[in-house]
């Protein structure tokens, strides 16, 4: 812990934003990281609690009270230790995670909790600036050989830990940059991708091979999947190639919804507005779905959806509107009933601050429009009593709409890989594999693993990277035997 007394002598203080009058200007990160003195006093906030229940709540169990104790004493490269220890990537953590930590933390039952995030956020930023991250590359080499098929978070987690202990690693990536949906699904002004790039660096240094613009399987994927490839690989041929394979795709699938009118051009799936201008701001191509002078309706209530109404806004949209089918939550959580698991209530992200009017316990009934564009949407009010939906009668109501996003979750990932892999899937789509016992992260195709949204489907970038990291310690037992790698 910090300070004995500090949950009780200091305040919690957040992170700030930049003014939404200025940051809808550009696509660069506006928030505004603790200086070291206010991280210091948030550090003392970390309570003598006796079980952190914080370790837990966190997906890649990160020992928070230690490197907040850290922190507390000036202590900042034993901090980043800590840190770096159980997360590769804290600086993807700490600024996108959603903090379940935060909700698991003791604190926050009749207060509120620790800023975990920021000091994360804070320690890895202090260590890239002062040089204390650096390469890691392996005393000895084992000579065996593993391929990574997916260039996300979950694959890069794996591939860094499996080359630090000597192995070869080559990661196959369909896009012609690395980093998956987080570099593409993710706007700018939420993660910039330079971060990225300088994780790729490091793990190159320490031995990792990427092979970018490469598409692993037999037959094509969808084209509701972005797939930028140039190359083809087959699964026979990786499977001559190397000792082992891990699937790390992401859950690219995305939901549709299939109403009269979706067949209009301006109804788009959330994607295909977003990789576009994260493309366009990387310099590669001009993006052509635009929200300018647009009425635009985001269906969806989640991260994606937040995601797109952000991006609308930087567009200059005439307006905003967001539907979600579920009812509003409540604006504060039951913490009596809930923690320390993640709470529902309602979340106002950066992006809805920037204007947007958000709708709950809405369906849509149909798109209607004129010379084959959308033009309207036609919707209808809910009721949810003990889980089920209803329409309320004489509810439908229509709205204008230049622009449609359908922000509404992915369903699986590409299930072309999969079966091109041979590998049995769940009824989800997911590739089927435990996560326990001897063989964990094994599918049932020899040598073949699965790990992150490939395996769990649609789920955060902390749980790909826990998933990465304990994949690649099955892996390397698989391998060898034994392995020195953390589970």
């Amino acid at each position: 812990m910090g300070k004995v007394t500090g949950f009780m002598e200091f305040e919690r203080v957040a992170e700030t934003y930049e003014a939404p009058i200025k940051r809808l200007h550009h696509y660069k990160e506006f928030v505004v990281t603790l200086t070291d003195a206010e991280a210091k006093v948030q550090g003392a906030r970390c309570m003598d609690c006796g079980i952190p229940f914080c370790n837990s709540g966190c997906p890649v169990n990160n020992i928070i009270p230690d490197f907040n104790d850290l922190v507390f004493h000036d202590d900042w490269k034993n901090a980043l230790d800590v840190l770096q220890s159980t997360n590769n990537f804290p600086e993807f953590t700490g600024r996108i995670c959603p903090a379940p930590c935060e909700s698991a933390c003791t604190l926050g039952i009749n207060s509120e909790a620790v800023g975990i995030k920021s000091i994360e956020h804070a320690i890895i930023d202090k260590g890239w600036e002062n040089g204390w991250v650096v390469p890691q590359p392996p005393k000895t080499k084992t000579g065996k050989k593993i391929a990574v098929v997916g260039g996300g978070p979950a694959g890069m987690a794996a591939a860094q830990q499996l080359a630090r202990v000597g192995h070869d690693v080559t990661v196959f990536e369909k896009n012609d940059r690395v980093g998956g949906l987080l570099r593409y699904g993710i706007p700018d002004f939420k993660m910039e991708k330079w971060l990225i790039d300088r994780r790729v660096e490091q793990m190159q240094a320490e031995g990792v091979k990427f092979e970018t613009g490469v598409f692993v399987g037999k037959e094509a994927i969808g084209i509701e999947v972005k797939n930028y490839s140039t190359k083809t690989v087959s699964p026979d041929q990786l499977m001559k190639d190397f000792d082992a394979i891990v699937i790390t795709g992401g859950a690219e699938q995305p939901r549709d919804l299939p109403v009269p009118g979706r067949e209009l051009a301006g109804v788009h799936y959330a994607l295909d507005f977003l990789i576009p201008q994260n493309k366009e701001n990387a310099g590669d191509l001009k993006s052509e779905i635009r929200a300018t002078d647009k009425h635009v309706v985001v269906i969806g209530g989640g991260d994606t959806g937040s995601d797109c109404v952000g991006t609308s806004n930087r567009h200059g949209a005439t307006q905003i509107t967001q539907f979600e089918l579920l009812p509003q939550p409540p604006e504060v959580e039951n913490k009596p009933l809930v923690w320390p698991y993640w709470p529902t209530k309602l979340r106002t992200s950066s992006s809805h601050e920037e204007g947007c009017e958000r709708d709950w316990s809405v369906a849509t009934k149909r798109f209607e429009g004129k010379d084959g564009k959308v033009e309207k949407l036609i919707g209808v009010r809910l009721e949810w009593r003990d889980g089920k939906m209803s329409e309320v009668p004489n509810s439908e109501f229509e709205i204008k709409a230049d622009l449609v996003l359908l922000a509404m979750g992915f369903v699986s990932p590409a299930q072309q890989v999969l079966t091109a892999f041979g590998v049995e899937k769940d009824a989800r789509g997911n590739a089927k594999a435990t996560v326990d016992g001897h063989n964990a992260y094994q599918t049932n195709v020899p040598k073949v693993f699965a790990a992150g949204d490939m395996r769990r489907g649609q789920s955060l970038v902390v749980w790909a990277i826990r998933e990465g990291r304990q994949c690649a310690q099955a892996i390397d037992e698989f391998l060898m035997g034994s392995s020195v790698l953390p589970r």
